[in-house]
């Protein structure tokens, strides 16, 4: 059995509980990127407080940061909606992550201390652990953290946070349907692996794995299927 499987090792990834306006803003962010609240719906403050069984002031601070993330809009007088995204602006989403990430991951070789690397093991092993409990939030949150965590040895700030930015409004319909079928775990599997290449100095392995898994934003994540959204008639 690999250190990574171990259940002592998977107890290891939480590093600190959320506090409430967190736990609001990974709750709500969540539910737009997996569809769960679907784009163009126009929901208030109050409504999703009482749904979250919280007051509406964490919800509509939660909803401001979701504001800059481009996830909503504010309408006034009225309360949020939630941004609308077509396949051609995924598409170019994407475009873009491919762009930046991938030819980043050479530059992080090299960087990345043993203790950086101990942080990034336990990230993909929460992430690992998320995906075989379906546990959506925390696949998410692990996600982006495992990769900002990454990016951020690359000395280029603005790089990683453009790309951090990219991955949050990224759509990810298929997510829920992969996690409930099994599905899921091999995309978690993903972090163990690009771990060992930056571990091996492999830069070029681990670009070829990176382009791969932001493939996957744009075909399994977000239909379900291997199939591209509009193939799947996911969108008009």
């Amino acid at each position: 059995m690999s250190p990574q499987s171990t259940p002592e090792r998977r107890l290891t990834p939480l590093k600190r509980p959320l506090n409430l306006r967190e736990s609001v803003l990974e709750q709500l962010r969540t539910a737009i990127i997996t569809g769960e609240i679907a784009e163009g719906a126009l929901v208030s403050a109050p409504t999703l407080g009482q749904a979250l069984g919280v007051s509406a002031t964490p919800v509509r601070e939660a909803m401001m940061d979701l504001a800059r993330e481009g996830l909503v809009e504010t309408i006034k007088n009225k309360g949020f909606r939630i941004t609308a995204m077509t396949d051609k602006e995924l598409d170019d989403l994407a475009a873009i992550r491919m762009l930046i990430e991938p030819p980043s991951m050479p530059a992080a070789v090299g960087r990345i201390s043993e203790e950086g690397f101990e942080e990034l093991e336990r990230m993909a092993d929460a992430c690992l652990v998320a995906a075989e409990t379906e546990d959506l939030q925390e696949y998410l949150r692990y996600d982006r953290e495992f990769h900002h965590f990454v990016l951020s040895h690359i000395d280029n700030p603005q790089l990683t946070e453009l790309a951090t930015s990219l991955r949050v409004r990224t759509r990810l319909y298929g997510l829920k349907a992969l996690a409930e079928t099994g599905r899921l775990s091999p995309s978690a599997h993903e972090h163990h692996e690009l771990i060992r290449m930056l571990r091996a100095g492999d830069g070029a392995g681990a670009e070829r794995l990176m382009r791969e898994h932001i493939g996957h934003a744009r075909t399994v994540w977000a239909t379900g299927t291997d199939e591209h959204p509009e193939a799947a008639g996911t969108n008009e």
